[in-house]
């Protein structure tokens, strides 16, 4: 299986996320972290705190129709495992983010922006574990 190169999507991509990052923490103060914007929009602690989580969370529901606007298409989303290892994998990813106090965008994006160790640490940690589970998944149980 083969992952296509976009270093062009990736480029704009990369951008609009680190430009989000940097506003959020101007304006707001806040850590760009998807997983506790998520989790602070579900158990509200004020209109004010969760009128800006909204705010998040609908651009990134309508960014793909903004796309789909502007090229005509929508954007490919292409997942190479079955419906079961995705749920599986999910719950995974939730039992890291827990344990981990935080997920790639708060650690990788905010965290390593501000030199934080325990982020520096969780972000290797996050690739390494990515890495072993992209070869176990690939080449030992055949793409499930």
């Amino acid at each position: 299986m083969i992952t296509e190169f976009t270093p062009w999507a990736s480029l704009i991509g990369g951008l609009l996320i680190g430009g989000s990052a940097v506003l959020l923490m101007a304006l707001q103060g806040r850590v760009f972290g998807a997983t506790g914007i998520l989790a602070g929009f579900l158990q509200p602690n004020g209109a004010k705190d969760w009128m800006w989580r909204a705010a998040i969370l609908a651009g990134m529901v309508t960014g793909p129709t903004l796309y789909m606007l502007i090229t005509g298409v929508m954007p490919a989303v292409d997942v190479p495992v079955s419906r079961v290892a995705l749920i599986i994998g999910g719950f995974i990813v939730g039992i890291g983010v827990t344990y981990g106090s935080g997920c790639t965008s708060g650690h990788g994006v905010c965290g390593m922006a501000r030199l934080s160790p325990r982020s520096i640490a969780a972000t290797i940690t996050f690739m390494i574990t990515t890495g072993i589970t992209v070869y176990i998944v690939r080449h030992v149980l055949g793409g499930i």
